[in-house]
């Protein structure tokens, strides 16, 4: 597909011209003489790798297969982030610059709103390259009420909207607009299909294979739920709507490679039982917790040795919690993944110097990492509770929330992650620790997650929550020291009711009040932007970035 000159109409006050995308590639405009202010710094460097003498021979040579497939993702995520702008990194002043590029899969910050870091390349499209760049959401909402039969197919998380020779608005299903990619990764899985010891393993990476050129994902997302033995993993395809930033409707390319910590692993597997139970005790009416979570979720532990495509552009995942499929989790609920290395690394050289500068000295003793991973757990268990469907027949949540959803989605599995952790403290399910552990590491991780900015959802969420807590006395701030302290019962209450608000605006599918909420508290204040201004100015990495693939892992082929 080509991609023609246009003027950038996001912001009035640009006038840049770029080459935008209008398809599944684009060739932007040649920086002139970019001097970008750039900071590698943001990005602490961490080394994937895992105990491969644990792993057999087969699932060794799986290893480089997987690794293999994973990087076609990449290479559809560079697609539909930036569209061709991977091409024009070698021209980039300085190798600083190509680099920033490389860790954002374009030339906008991920870190800082989405904004460009490149000379002449204006704002990014908030449709990511999955739409016309000019395209507005008035447009597209107009177009298919005019065209109700075209609707299915160009809300499609699986295909790319462009537009034909008569201005018509066309979807192209990614199997046909990124052929080469997909078959290449079809094939590398089913080689890799041939090393599996595991049935449930092979299955899955056969029906994934067929999926990549059909984009039909559930038969293999239904065979994932049911891999309960399997020690290596990969999840791989398109799956998250985070780039889609315009309606939330499309979904992007990315992959992990992952070796199961049996030993951890087996340590959560009984809290994935008490889903149901703890569905029924959400702080909210009945009609907003009836639906029953599936039975067969499961919680493991996993080193992740690759990660490719929208999970490792900008801020990086520590936790998964897949399918999407709202079909598939109401029968079979949902797997969380725990990635174990990169939860520490993030812990270990983000999360403790920031709680040495930014929460008060007689509570530091409650930064664990035993919390940090348990609050990461809740989250993920949190995204299988609440409701999928709305209770006013206006479709599935993500549906009636378009591009607020991702946000409030992350929001709610935030906030009643902690809510479950209280509920089973009290219960005396959980017992390592005290909850006072989880409260404080909570709040020192908003300080972490708020740094990922507003072009990530997680970034909204936390500034949402903060905001809340704030107005709720959940926490106070030493003046002098700059310092937080968690206020036990305020935060108690702020907890529920912001569970409670959530849920409802949920299940109500209420788009509005969704963005009343948002540009109410979804906002930095000066006050706390002058204490993260202190954590860059301590040299706080944001992020992290990795040194991986075969040669880390000393797989490279000699």
């Amino acid at each position: 597909m080509q991609a023609i000159p246009l003027r950038s109409s996001l912001c009035a006050c640009v006038t840049a011209t770029v080459f935008l995308v209008t398809g599944s590639s684009a060739v932007f405009a040649q920086p002139k003489a970019p001097k970008p202010k750039v900071d590698l710094n943001r990005y602490a460097t961490v080394r994937l790798t895992t105990d491969l003498t644990l792993l057999s021979k087969s699932e060794k040579k799986m290893i480089p297969l997987l690794i293999k497939a994973a990087e076609q993702m990449d290479e559809l995520f560079w697609l539909e982030a930036s569209g061709g702008f991977k091409k024009t990194i070698p021209t980039l002043a300085g190798s600083d610059l190509q680099t920033y590029a490389k860790f954002n899969y374009g030339p906008w910050d991920r870190l800082d709103g989405n904004s460009p870091f490149v000379k002449d390349v204006g704002p990014k499209p908030l449709g990511a390259s999955f739409y016309p760049s000019d395209m507005t959401r008035a447009t597209f909402e107009a177009y298919v009420k005019a065209h109700p039969k075209q609707a299915e197919a160009l809300k499609s998380p699986y295909t790319m909207v462009t537009r034909d020779g008569a201005g018509k608005l066309v979807a192209t299903r990614y199997a046909i607009a990124f052929s080469e990619q997909t078959q290449i990764a079809s094939a590398l899985l089913r080689q890799a299909a041939q090393h599996a010891e595991d049935p449930g393993l092979r299955m899955y990476l056969l029906l994934r294979a067929q999926a990549l050129i059909t984009d039909d994902y559930q038969p293999s997302d239904l065979a994932w739920m049911d891999m309960k033995s399997n020690t290596i993993d990969i999840v791989i395809g398109p799956i998250e709507n985070y780039e889609d930033q315009l309606f939330g409707y499309k979904s992007a390319h990315e992959a992990y490679v992952l070796v199961k910590d049996k030993a951890w692993s087996s340590r959560l597997a009984h809290y994935a039982k008490l889903l149901p139970d703890l569905q029924r005790r959400l702080p909210v009416p009945i009609a907003y917790k009836k639906e029953t979570p599936g039975t067969d979720s499961d919680l493991n532990a996993y080193d992740v040795i690759y990660y490719a495509g929208d999970c490792n552009a900008g801020s990086k995942t520590i936790a998964i919690n897949l399918p999407n499929d709202e079909k598939v989790q109401l029968k079979k609920g949902t797997r969380r993944l725990q990635l174990k290395n990169a939860m520490r690394a993030k812990y270990d050289k983000i999360l403790v110097p920031i709680s040495k500068m930014l929460i008060a000295e007689d509570q530091r003793k409650h930064i664990t990492f035993t919390a940090f991973f348990g609050n990461t757990m809740f989250h993920e268990v949190a995204h299988g509770l609440g409701i999928k469907n709305t209770i006013n027949g206006k479709g599935t949540v993500r549906q009636a929330l378009k591009d607020q959803a991702s946000a409030l989605e992350e929001g709610k599995a935030d906030i009643l992650g902690l809510y479950m952790v209280t509920r089973l403290f009290e219960d005396g399910v959980l017992t390592e620790g005290e909850v006072m552990d989880n409260y404080v590491t909570f709040l020192a991780g908003i300080f972490r997650s708020v740094r990922f900015g507003a072009s990530s959802a997680h970034g909204r969420a936390n500034m949402l929550r903060f905001n809340f807590f704030k107005e709720a006395g959940a926490f106070s701030r030493d003046p002098k020291s700059g310092t937080y302290r968690v206020n036990m019962n305020e935060m108690k209450t702020a907890m529920t009711d912001l569970t409670r608000l959530i849920l409802q605006l949920q299940g109500d599918g209420n788009y509005k009040g969704t963005i009343d909420l948002m540009n109410k508290l979804g906002k930095i204040d000066a006050e706390l932007q002058s204490d993260l201004d202190r954590l860059s100015r301590a040299s706080i990495p944001v992020d992290v970035t990795f040194e991986q693939g075969l040669a880390v892992l000393g797989l490279e082929s000699k």
